[in-house]
């Protein structure tokens, strides 16, 4: 006989006697819209990481922990007479309908295209004009108790940094704020790091981590301009470097030593070696047009 397959309603019962103050469990029943932020940051990564690793059979897991977090603050809005899960899919899909008049002509979720309009016929660049302007009338909406309204409005402080970074830089060249191509980008980014050296050499610590923290900026408009997400750039190079300074602990104790052992040439050689071997896999992430000489290690 097969298992009852669980529904959404399954779940925010669940969520509800998980909370209960008499049924409940003790560390559920301890947490607040605070704590569980650092869980939630914690399962969109753990969704990432499992999509660009292509694990798809985990991915199911990830994405039940990630909606979790939605029925958690859900659970507590409701608790505190807020709004509850159901004003959660409303809202969202209410606001999905407003941004898509392309799809959704009448304004409502019956409402279609004319019949013959694909989607390949609807010009990409009045969609993405309609959904900007759309966006900053709903954040003019939301700042009218306050005194002046600012394109950088709504970008999330919690962001990680790189992330946050890219879209502070995105939102400033939707009024114009940005290089015409990636060679003042490419300047900004030398400037950027002849300051970083400067300040180096006068041994002033304080303000090279500072203008560190302006060369990474630079990059990010620079990852920006390439239409690459910066976050999703630096995993990729992490997991490099993982995976290629593994090959040198690995390389190493077959021979009975550890990097304690050895010297940076040795472990130079070694890195190389991996690098070699990645770029001869046909089936591994290597970066195959990349050089295989010293000095661009991540």
């Amino acid at each position: 006989m097969s298992e009852t397959r669980h529904g959404i309603d399954d779940l925010l019962m669940l969520m509800a006697v998980l909370r209960d103050p008499e049924q409940g469990c003790p560390w559920d029943l301890k947490q607040d819209w605070d704590s569980i932020v650092p869980h939630t940051l914690e399962e969109a990564y753990e969704v990432a990481d499992v999509i660009e690793r292509r694990a798809f059979d985990e991915l199911p897991g990830e994405l039940g922990d990630l909606l979790f977090q939605v029925v958690y603050y859900s659970q507590f809005a409701r608790e505190e007479g807020r709004f509850d899960f159901h004003d959660v899919v409303h809202t969202l899909t209410a606001k999905m309908v407003r941004r898509h008049p392309h799809v959704f002509p009448d304004g409502t979720l019956a409402s279609r295209r004319p019949p013959g309009v694909s989607a390949e016929q609807v010009e990409a660049r009045q969609v993405n004009s309609r959904w900007e302007s759309l966006k900053a009338a709903e954040r003019v909406e939301r700042a009218e108790a306050e005194t002046s309204v600012s394109v950088l409005d709504d970008v999330p402080r919690t962001l990680p940094a790189l992330s946050r970074a890219a879209k502070l830089s995105k939102r400033a060249v939707r009024v114009g704020f940005d290089w015409p191509d990636t060679t003042g980008v490419i300047a900004k980014i030398r400037e950027e790091l002849d300051e970083v050296e400067q300040a180096l050499i006068e041994g002033d610590q304080r303000h090279a981590a500072q203008e560190v923290g302006d060369l990474l900026f630079a990059v990010t408009n620079l990852a920006r301009s390439l239409k690459a997400d910066p976050e999703q750039c630096l995993r990729e190079t992490n997991a490099k470097f993982e995976r290629r300074f593994r090959h040198v602990e690995a390389a190493l104790a077959e021979r009975g030593m550890t990097t304690r052992d050895v010297g940076l040439e040795a472990m130079e050689g070694y890195w190389q070696q991996a690098k070699r071997l990645e770029a001869e896999a046909p089936n591994t992430p290597a970066e195959h047009s990349e050089s295989t000489s010293g000095g661009d290690r991540p």
